[in-house]
């Protein structure tokens, strides 16, 4: 119930009279008191990135040591496997920009012809390095090789995206065991391994980092019209997967999250509507927002798992379906 209260004239004047004679209060300091060149800054806008050719190019992109700080990755080393192409090597450029040095790792002998622009501006205009290394990763020695390598080199291993897997859509009566274990081993146990490794030179170094797996909707639902039951289960296999590592890690300060996309539109998939031009049109209409994703909208996923933006987030799984799995 609501309390009201009448002020008559006098009230008013005993009031005004009061406030006359009360002291001024104090007010307090903040923590952080602005600068004459903060206020200017108020009414100007942000500052433009340092002119100085000396500056750290790293610094100076974007202002990313002084803007939001706990999504910068300066000086953090970061793996991206599947990285050759697509929404790994998408990825791979947004922690380029957040200031990471980013290993390429894919069992591609090439990578794509984006990948060779994104490593020269990660050079030039990123202050960074893009590196790319051949590797399968069901080559559980070569990959722990490579990856303990790496650690060497820079001395140090912050930050994981395991992008890599495989798709292949067959009526579960007509799945081969031989298909259904190469989908599991990529998937699952490439996953696991990539990880084994990526820890033991987390572990090694002593500072914890931070660990993100691309699932998949589809490893918490099954899709209407999409025959793949060993893919969603391989995927429903990494969401799990990425709980536990979770729990055994977090004494190390090692954090492990899951991505689940929804439908990306990749240069695979574009393929895939050639053989089921239908598909182009139904999709969209089975999320809220009514289109299909793009791999750039899962940019500022990656830079956020592997920052201190997420730092009290582990064992999580962060679903990014246009509400798909919501209805």
């Amino acid at each position: 119930m609501a309390i009201s209260r009448v002020f008559t004239r006098a009230s008013f004047r005993a009031l005004a009279q009061r406030a006359t004679l009360a002291p001024a209060r104090q007010t307090p300091i903040p923590s952080r008191a602005f600068t004459a060149s903060q206020q200017a800054q108020q009414t100007r806008g942000p500052p433009s990135p340092p002119s100085d050719d000396t500056a750290d190019p790293a610094q100076a992109y974007l202002g990313t040591t002084k803007r939001l700080p706990e999504f910068n990755l300066t000086k953090k080393v970061v793996l991206v496997t599947g990285a050759a192409r697509g929404l790994g090597l998408v990825q791979a450029e947004a922690l380029l920009e957040a200031g990471a040095t980013v290993y390429a790792l894919d069992r591609l002998s090439e990578p794509s012809e984006l990948f060779a622009p994104i490593a020269e501006r990660a050079a030039k205009e990123l202050g960074t390095s893009l590196h790319y290394t051949q590797i399968d990763t069901r080559d559980v020695a070569a990959l722990h090789a490579i990856i303990a390598d790496i650690g060497a080199k820079e001395g140090r291993m912050d930050g994981l995206i395991a992008a890599a897997g495989i798709q292949q859509e067959t009526p579960a009566l007509e799945y081969s065991a031989e298909d259904a274990n190469r989908m599991f081993q990529v998937n699952i146990t490439g996953t696991m391994m990539t990880a084994q490794a990526v820890a033991k030179q987390m572990i090694k170094f002593g500072n914890g980092g931070s660990m993100a797996f691309i699932a998949s909707m589809s490893g918490s639902v099954a899709n209407r019209g999409l025959i793949c039951s060993a893919y969603n289960a391989s995927k429903a296999g990494v969401i799990q997967l990425g709980r536990n590592l979770a729990s055994e890690w977090g004494e190390h300060g090692i954090r492990v999250n899951t991505i689940s996309p929804g439908y990306i539109v990749t240069q695979m998939v574009e393929e895939l509507f050639k053989e089921y031009p239908e598909r182009r049109e139904t999709w969209p209409t089975q999320n809220m927002l009514g289109k299909l994703s793009k791999p750039e909208e899962y940019r500022g996923a990656a830079v956020f798992l592997l920052s201190d933006a997420s730092s009290f987030m582990t064992g999580a799984d962060l679903r990014i379906d246009g509400g798909h799995t919501a209805w």
